[in-house]
């Protein structure tokens, strides 16, 4: 159980919301700010509520963390909010201490990328301490990080009087009646990469699916290792101990009928997928394919979409996942969840994320919350 933000009076109060800003930046403008608007719901009550709103977050740049900064969140902040946003270069100690004391009601201060202290991600008790310290409320906020343990998810709310997020809460109900209660039938997408995260997401959703659709690399492994394909990717060790697990042969699964193969300036063939060469990459799934997925997404009632169906980089592998999200979207009775970066960033650089029910924000953190039904993150927020 948690604590509801309605449950208190956060007037005057010090609260410290860890966010998931984890954004994507280039020469210092952040290029989607999808997770920021994430957390406005929870910043905009924090700040009619008269508290004062220290929001907390990490942040990469091409995996070098000591180099990564949250700077260029505060622009973005200002001008959804329209109103000054404070920014400390630290995320610890008496710098941040002292900026907070003399800060408004109502106002708002960015905290520097909490990667760039070692002890977040040793999930260092004496890190957690100091950053509990700047504050006399947490609010959980940041789902998408919740898979991991690091010390400001799981040990810093056990430090304080913790509350969850508006739509912390509301990823992991919706995600959570997905998994135990769907209205059927149920169809879930799964494709991209991750393939060891998305066989544990496969061997979850057998039992309880009545479609499961594949595309993507995770397709590729499944064409492979049933020899339907020549080649195709090496699965490692953790993926054969994984495959062991899953009945390949449920009628449940549905792989490519056909798909796009590619092999340097020999052009795109649309072909099965028995009929692929050994030298040639599947980067889509093809027209029949489509057609026959389409028609299951037709008659659902819950559609589970995470990881895209080709290489939707390339305009030429595009089609595959566009026609499946607009085939979605045309079954306009069922509940349309959408969940991992890749997939979201797409459906939303097409403009379609209305025709969604629910765009989820967890990636890596999706997955494992739709394997193990909670997340350590979510458990340190409750009561």
């Amino acid at each position: 159980m948690f604590r509801s933000l309605y449950d208190y009076n956060f007037f005057g109060k010090k609260v410290l919301v860890r966010c998931d800003f984890n954004v994507p930046v280039y020469k210092g403008k952040v290029l989607d700010d999808f997770k920021i608007i994430k957390a406005l719901s929870t910043i905009k009550y924090l700040r009619e509520s008269g508290a004062k709103i220290i929001l907390a977050s990490h942040i990469a740049q091409e995996g070098r963390w000591q180099k990564a900064s949250l700077r260029p969140v505060v622009p973005v902040l200002e001008g959804i909010l329209n109103e000054k946003v404070l920014f400390c270069p630290k995320s610890i100690g008496s710098k941040p201490k002292r900026m907070i004391d003399k800060m408004g009601l109502g106002k708002i201060l960015v905290l520097e990328n909490l990667r760039i202290n070692k002890g977040e991600e040793r999930n260092d008790e004496k890190f957690a301490k100091e950053l509990a310290a700047l504050a006399e409320i947490y609010v959980g906020e940041a789902f998408g990080c919740c898979h991991r343990k690091h010390s400001s998810i799981v040990i810093t709310p056990k430090l304080l009087p913790h509350f969850i997020g508006f739509e912390c809460e509301r990823e992991a109900n919706v995600l959570s009646s997905l998994i135990e209660n769907p209205q059927r039938p149920l169809v879930v997408l799964i494709g991209g990469a991750k393939v060891e995260s998305k066989l544990k997401m496969i061997a979850r959703f057998l039992p309880m699916a009545d479609y499961l659709l594949f595309g993507g690399k995770i397709a590729n492994i499944l064409l492979a290792i049933q020899k339907i394909i020549v080649g195709g990717p090496k699965p490692s060790q953790e993926t054969k101990d994984l495959l062991l697990r899953i009945d390949l042969t449920n009628p449940k699964i549905n792989l490519p009928l056909d798909v796009l193969a590619s092999f340097s300036e020999e052009g795109i063939r649309q072909i099965a997928p028995g009929s692929v060469r050994k030298e040639e990459e599947i980067l889509d799934i093809g027209q029949a394919t489509i057609e026959k997925f389409s028609e299951i997404i037709k008659i659902a009632k819950t559609i589970f979409w995470s990881g895209n169906l080709g290489l939707v980089e390339d305009s030429n592998f595009r089609n595959g996942s566009l026609s499946i999200a607009r085939a979605i979207i045309k079954n306009e009775k069922a509940l349309k969840i959408a969940g991992g970066g890749d997939t979201v960033a797409f459906i939303r650089a097409e403009g379609l994320e209305k025709g969604f029910s629910y765009l989820s924000s967890g990636g890596s953190a999706l997955l494992e919350f739709i394997a193990k039904g909670t997340l350590p993150g979510i458990e340190a927020l409750k009561i």
